[in-house]
């Protein structure tokens, strides 16, 4: 298996997801007690990546309480990961030229820190490298919006967001997954703040081979808003992620403390040192590490927030 160092985005504001990102960064939003950044990783490390680069810009010391960052440095499962700050964000091709000197020489991925996902990246990795692309994006058909048109036939992205136009090749779904090559920093200004999508788009006009590979297995999550940060919750209850062991998710961390008299129904997420108090019932309620939930309350749909106390009859509450 070709091993290939990852770069994961972790600088986006998370907006949508507010106020769940007001003191974290959206990637850093636990799943089941999880920081979503780590769901990357995992999936990245299946397909046999060797380390990670992470950009960061809004509250960037979460990383180092998180994962335990110290001077731009860490290491999960046994890979180094290493950070770059932006200090003003440089959307995805500014950040992707920021770190390569972090990257090298080798091709590399790109993961949007804000996706979940579990689908084969073998496949795709085996035919960006054979076809040296200049990039191989991952689409799938359907999920969200399609803004991407394919000729499946030959691999070959067409046309992004209609910049280019005329074509008639079907539209896909771009899952934030994508192989690129080294060869494409030169394409990329500098310092600037500019997004990947433009930089494509004059590639595929000059003849660049900018490929694509359509993958519908497994599933596919964009957790940016709180339902649909909710509802992979609810979706994750008795399934299991194939590059994660048997003993995840758990509803209640070993950490927490639940007093006995206390409900949880339908999909609940207790993190570690939260506390449940006497005769509290629990819809559909995420609490994330250190939240307190005052006996009596009535919660559905709700997330309470690190540290944060909850009470009284609340739904669709944020803590």
């Amino acid at each position: 298996m070709k091993t290939l160092p990852a770069f994961v985005l972790g600088a986006g504001l998370g907006t949508r997801l507010r106020p769940l990102t007001d003191e974290r960064p959206k990637p850093l939003v636990p799943l089941f007690g999880k920081p979503l950044l780590t769901f990357a990783f995992d999936h990245l490390l299946q397909a046999g990546a060797s380390r990670f680069v992470v950009n960061t810009h809004h509250c960037p010391g979460a990383y180092a309480d998180l994962l335990g960052e110290r001077d731009g440095l860490a290491e999960y499962r046994g890979r180094e990961v290493r950070f770059r700050n932006e200090p003003v964000l440089l959307e995805t091709g500014g950040g992707i030229r920021n770190v390569a000197d972090l990257l090298g020489d080798s091709d590399f991925w790109v993961y949007n820190g804000d996706v979940l996902g579990d689908f084969p990246l073998g496949p795709v990795r085996d035919r960006h490298l054979a076809e040296k692309n200049l990039a191989t994006l991952v689409l799938r058909s359907s999920g969200g919006p399609a803004h991407v048109q394919c000729d499946t036939a030959a691999g070959r992205v067409t046309d992004i967001r209609g910049a280019i136009g005329g074509r008639e090749e079907p539209a896909f779904l771009f899952t934030g997954i994508s192989l690129l090559s080294p060869e494409i920093f030169p394409h990329i200004p500098a310092g600037k703040v500019v997004s990947i999508i433009p930089i494509y788009v004059d590639l595929i006009r000059r003849g660049y081979p900018i490929g694509a590979v359509v993958v519908d297995e497994g599933v596919w999550f964009d957790l940016g808003t709180q339902a649909s940060y909710l509802n992979a919750h609810e979706w994750l209850v008795g399934r299991r992620l194939s590059y994660l062991g048997s003993d995840w998710p758990r509803a209640v961390s070993p950490a927490a403390m639940v007093d006995p008299s206390a409900r949880l129904e339908g999909f609940c997420a207790i993190g570690a040192g939260a506390t449940v108090g006497a005769g509290a019932v629990l819809r559909d309620v995420v609490a994330w590490e250190n939240a307190t939930i005052s006996p009596g309350a009535l919660l559905e749909r709700c997330v309470v927030r690190n540290g944060r106390s909850a009470a009284g009859t609340v739904k669709n509450g944020v803590f």
